[in-house]
């Protein structure tokens, strides 16, 4: 459903201070994903192990696989001793110059799969892209590098199949509980084919006897690997990172115990609107910041200066306000902001009143007493996800909102609250500035993830079978 772009009349920007207290009472467990085997080899995996060892606070862990419908996971399959799994992993990382990976954040993600299909012995065949090589093979996009990465850290070969012509007798002369990463996949236009042909699906089938999907990166993708596979090579299931990807948003969301805040920011409101509306129906407040804020400030007759602003959303973001008063949700903006005269930091800065920003000006940060409404809101809520950050955080300027946001979802976390992160800059931001085992999950999917708490369907969690 989709935010119709009528007229509404402009909504008050000033914050209720009243809230739901609709509480559920459902009992919490807690769980920890632990990694053996860790390789000293490399110090990038102590310094980059973002995502090891992610305590899940607050969260129901005999719940299996909810959200997007129950969906079976390799702890559902029998004996896998000697079988191949053919499993897509999102192992997207980033390279220098000399091709070293800089942050392995995504690789540490997929270990607890990788040790559960090796203690059981099943023969592991790994397939993932790197970049956008456009179907076509292209050595700066090779996984070899990555290959080479992941046989150091977990301190035994990981076989490199160059081709998929090579692949059968590869896989094929793997031990049990070997691991093998084919060539980046996105190598073949059959990848991305938007077509129902199923030629490339059932030559990747031949190199397993079951599917695993573990990319919750690239869910939101109907590629070959990520679900066409899903339809010809079963059983298809889960692994273990998208198992708990799908758990932790699906419980935020759908299971919260309230009171339940959601914080969206972002540039734009345009990016947001599926966001927007989907979190309506669901939170009991809503904080909106960043550059999208200033849309809805003018909307409502505020001045803005020379801020970001979509003017063929003002519609859209007085429909949002007017949803949100209807629904009785507490929709809470800045009242202050940091502006400059100079986006690269170098200007005159100043607090000013978001809807008082003079010409000249622009809004790049919560001011010091929207940072405080933020976290009392924060403080007292019992489930928050965050989408989005509320100022340009990546300049340090300008990173002091975003900085506030998440202490006060730390502090709220160490409380009892359950917190989780999702989306590509407020995981770059909870990065930057604190621990992930200071929230109960930080998602590892950008796009899926922005999907996801839409309410898209995903194509890579569709595809797999049905508890």
């Amino acid at each position: 459903m989709s935010i119709q772009r009528i007229a509404f009349s402009a909504a008050n920007l000033q914050p209720r201070v009243s809230y739901q207290t609709q509480k559920n009472e459902k009992n919490r467990n807690a769980s920890d994903f632990s990694f053996s085997g860790m390789s000293s080899a490399s110090s990038l995996a102590v310094r980059n192990n973002f995502m090891s060892n992610v305590s899940f606070r607050g969260l129901d862990n005999d719940t299996k696989n909810t959200g997007a419908g129950l969906k079976k996971s390799i702890k559902d399959l029998d004996d896998i001793q000697g079988k191949r799994a053919l499993v897509r992993v999102d192992i997207n990382v980033p390279l220098d110059e000399n091709k070293n990976v800089t942050d392995d954040t995504r690789i540490q993600a997929i270990r607890p799969t990788l040790d559960y299909l090796k203690d059981r012995g099943a023969k592991i065949v790994l397939m993932a892209h790197l970049g956008r090589p456009k179907g076509q093979r292209n050595e700066e996009y090779s996984l070899k590098p990555v290959a080479d990465y992941m046989s150091e850290l977990l301190g035994e070969e990981v076989v490199f199949i160059p081709d998929i012509k090579d692949a059968p007798e590869m896989v094929n002369n793997l031990k049990n509980g070997q691991i093998a990463l084919l060539e980046n996949i996105r190598f073949y236009k059959e990848e991305e084919a938007k077509n129902d042909d199923m030629t490339f699906a059932k030559e990747l089938a031949e190199l397993g006897d079951f599917y695993v999907n573990d990319a919750f990166g690239a869910a939101h993708r109907n590629h070959t690997s990520t679900a066409k596979l899903a339809e010809v090579l079963k059983p298809a299931v889960s692994g273990l990172l998208m198992e708990k990807e799908i758990r932790c948003l699906s419980q935020a969301l759908d299971n919260p115990e309230r009171p339940f805040t959601a914080i969206v920011g972002g540039s734009k409101v345009s990016s947001k609107i599926g966001v927007l509306e989907n979190l309506l129906d669901k939170v009991d407040n809503l904080i909106i910041g960043g550059g999208m804020a200033y849309t809805f400030v003018k909307a409502n007759g505020g001045e803005i200066g020379n801020s970001l602003c979509e003017d063929d959303q003002i519609e859209v973001a007085r429909a949002i306000m007017k949803k949100a008063e209807e629904k009785g949700v507490n929709l809470i903006f800045d009242t202050d902001v940091l502006a400059t005269d100079d986006f690269s930091g170098n200007g005159t800065t100043k607090i000013v009143k978001i809807n008082e920003i003079p010409d000249g000006f622009m809004g790049v940060d919560s001011g010091i007493e929207s940072r405080e409404k933020f976290a009392d809101v924060l403080k007292s809520s019992k489930t928050i996800l965050m989408n989005g950050p509320v100022g340009v955080f990546e300049n340090p300027k300008f990173s002091q909102g975003t900085q506030a946001v998440l202490a006060a979802i730390v502090d709220a976390t160490k409380n009892g609250a359950t917190s989780v992160i999702g989306g590509g800059d407020s995981v770059a931001a909870a990065k930057q500035f604190q621990d992930a085992d200071d929230f109960t999950h930080v998602s590892t999917g950008g796009g899926a993830s922005l999907e996801f708490i839409e309410g898209k369907i995903l194509p890579g969690v569709d595809a797999l079978d049905d508890v």
